[in-house]
């Protein structure tokens, strides 16, 4: 039986990421939809993209653009490195792709350069980085960084009252759009959770593996979810965003 997972920030632990698939038992009738930021943090950025564009031969992927992989187009696009990202992160990335030919940057370049903003599937269930500002969704946002930077939508569902119901009129609009909206980008650790939190109807699959966290994957009709090991303790020499 095929099933649809989705996968939270892996930034750079490619060790993590064999570790979910193994464990979530994965097989190639299972869709697998990413939520982005695959670089940045551990060691092996560029391997975790070499990795991805494979399976993307053998299974359907989608792939969701995070802010580091918008950081890391630009790099391979511009060569910028800003501060911001050497900081956060694109140090060891850049460091990862020190081996690769130009060829196989071009290839890199091209699947950042094919990463959706979001995906709709046809059960009105949305997947995106970071959340949205328009209250008529990501398709009408004025400003597309909104994409795989916003955190209201997030800390929007995190302060509501639980006993709100959707049919009240203090109910968030941005959030009755969708039947369910799953986000990476702000850590659950900051709210004191280590495996996919949910809010309202919103589930944040970003359990900190760039941080002392572990990656998750879960399965979007059942709620099941399986874990890596700490990222520290996978790359005990390392420190990744830490």
């Amino acid at each position: 039986m095929s099933r649809t997972l989705v996968i939270g920030d892996i930034h750079g632990g490619f060790k993590a990421l064999k570790e979910v698939l193994e464990r979530a038992s994965v097989t190639q009738n299972d869709q697998l939809i990413f939520l982005g930021d695959y670089v940045d943090g551990w060691s092996e950025s560029s391997q975790i993209i070499q990795f991805l564009i494979e399976l993307s031969e053998k299974q359907k992927c989608i792939f969701i653009k995070g802010n580091h992989d918008a950081w890391c187009e630009d790099w391979l696009t511009l060569g910028q490195k800003p501060d911001v990202w050497l900081f956060n992160g694109g140090k060891n990335t850049i460091e990862s792709y020190v081996d690769y030919s130009l060829e196989e940057l071009d290839i890199h370049l091209e699947f950042f350069q094919r990463m959706k903003n979001y995906h709709i599937d046809d059960q009105n269930r949305l997947f995106i980085h970071a959340g949205y500002a328009s209250m008529h969704g990501p398709e009408k946002e004025v400003y597309s960084s909104n994409y795989r930077w916003d955190r209201t939508l997030w800390e929007t569902a995190v302060a509501m009252d639980k006993k709100l119901q959707r049919n009240s009129e203090l109910y968030p609009k941005r959030l009755l759009l969708y039947k369910e909206i799953f986000i990476g980008h702000t850590p659950t650790l900051e709210i004191g959770i280590k495996i996919p939190a949910n809010k309202a109807n919103i589930w944040n699959m970003d359990t900190g593996a760039a941080y002392t966290g572990s990656l998750s994957i879960m399965d979007i009709d059942t709620k099941q979810f399986w874990q890596s090991d700490p990222l520290p303790s996978l790359y005990p020499n390392e420190n990744g965003r830490n």
